[in-house]
């Protein structure tokens, strides 16, 4: 197997994990990335189970532990402020929607960044404009830069990943829209917290946000509302006129909300949704987090999506360089990736599902919004909880795990002792 030049499309959580952990199986990493350097904001993201796994075997579990958020937990409020349920973050066992192991998305992706840099070349302020590809590698275009030839192909470019675009047939019928727009952004520290993530539900579908940010300077927002409205991506004030249309009388803090996204400047609208894919691999290109999977940011479940599966995948290429059957060893290391994290993935897409009916309910029911949460709560600790979904039963039969042939990275996503090595 000669397999060595691989590139990667994204340099956020999926990606740069990716990339790291390639590195450290002795392929050369290039990573493409359209910002012009690694993207800030975002609101918390957890790390539990088996996603915390993998930031601990690359020795940065001491640094997002240090950068956590502090938060009690959930609280459900009325127009006035006043708490009407609350959720701590003990509750459940610790394994509730909100967590003490929260960090936010930017500062996670730069310490994934930091880790991944050395030995890893990066490309920013450029974009993939084409694939091409033979029996054994693919020719890419670029925006800015002349073509390359790389082996592999990773996309790990988001939700509206153009590596999907360009690689795959289907690519119109991966996005399933969820019909919910979501809004989010930095806020001045202006509203006393008390260290609550407070949640707003206000009639019509409507959702405001609170929560602590890392700095007593400043909090994390968002607003997101009920609605198959077109989005522009590229006019901001059409963006922010569209939430001032759905928030202008949503009551509680909403219009001091509306004032400070205009001026953030880490504003970010989407209109959320899943992909699903019955392949996430087509000859030498492979997707990656939510490029191939994304379950939305309503199931908490996309950080470890990312973080486990660029685990695997880096896992089975390394097993790659050692392949012990006649089938083409990057195909067969492309199914067992899939194998593995299909589990995961169904979980992750039958949780929007259900957490969309909590996080929009609508003005015929104002209770839902706290019955369907517990409702979900059992269903997010079982995927989250440990890297069971990933073993598939297996973690009982020893025999099986013997087998080195037989879903490799499997072991060691379940915590067993071989890791991604170089060839």
């Amino acid at each position: 197997m000669t397999t060595r030049e691989v590139l990667i499309s994204g340099a956020g959580i999926a990606g740069t994990t990716a990339a790291y952990w390639l590195r450290e199986a002795g392929y050369t990493v290039t990573v493409v990335e359209r910002a012009r350097a690694p993207r800030p904001g975002g609101q918390t993201v957890d790390l539990r189970g088996a996603g915390r796994t993998v930031v601990e075997r690359m020795g940065l579990l001491d640094r997002t532990r240090a950068m956590a958020v502090t938060q009690r937990g959930i609280a459900w409020i009325d127009a006035y402020g006043r708490h009407r349920a609350e959720m701590p973050v003990e509750a459940f066992g610790g394994r509730g929607i909100v967590s003490a192991d929260e960090i936010l998305r930017g500062d996670l992706a730069a310490i994934l960044y930091e880790a991944a840099r050395p030995g890893v070349s990066y490309l920013f302020d450029d974009s993939i404009t084409g694939l091409e590809q033979d029996e054994d590698s693919v020719l890419v275009s670029f925006e800015k830069i002349a073509p390359r030839r790389f082996d592999l192909v990773v996309g790990a470019d988001g939700l509206r990943s153009v590596v999907r675009r360009l690689a795959f047939d289907r690519e119109l019928e991966a996005f399933h829209p969820l019909g919910l727009l979501n809004a989010w952004f930095t806020v001045p520290a202006e509203i006393d917290l008390d260290n609550w993530y407070l949640m707003y539900n206000a009639p019509g579908g409507r959702v405001a946000s609170i929560r602590p940010g890392r700095s007593p300077t400043e909090q994390k927002a968002a607003l997101s509302v009920r609605s198959t409205e077109s989005l522009d991506r590229e006019d901001l004030g059409s963006q922010l006129s569209l939430l001032e249309r759905h928030f202008a009388d949503a009551g509680w803090e909403t219009p001091r909300l509306l004032a400070a996204a205009g001026d953030a400047s880490d504003f970010y609208v989407e209109s959320m949704g899943q992909v699903r894919l019955d392949r996430w691999s087509r000859g030498r290109v492979v997707l990656l987090g939510d490029a191939g999977y994304c379950p939305s940011p309503l199931t908490g479940l996309g950080t470890s999506m990312a973080l486990v599966g660029a685990y695997i995948l880096a896992g089975e290429l390394a097993d790659a360089n050692h392949p012990a059957t006649e089938r083409d060893p990057v195909t067969e290391a492309f199914d067992r990736y899939e194998r593995a994290h299909a589990t995961l993935r169904r979980t992750g897409s039958r949780t929007a599902a259900r957490r969309g009916e909590w996080v929009r309910p609508d003005e015929q029911a104002p209770s839902r919004a706290r019955l369907g949460f517990h409702a979900l709560v059992p269903a997010v600790a079982d995927a989250t909880a440990d890297g069971a979904h990933l073993r598939q039963g297996r973690c009982d039969r020893p025999a099986e795990l013997q087998d080195q042939q037989e879903h490799g990275a499997l072991m060691r996503a379940s915590g067993h002792e071989r890791q991604p090595s170089g060839p």
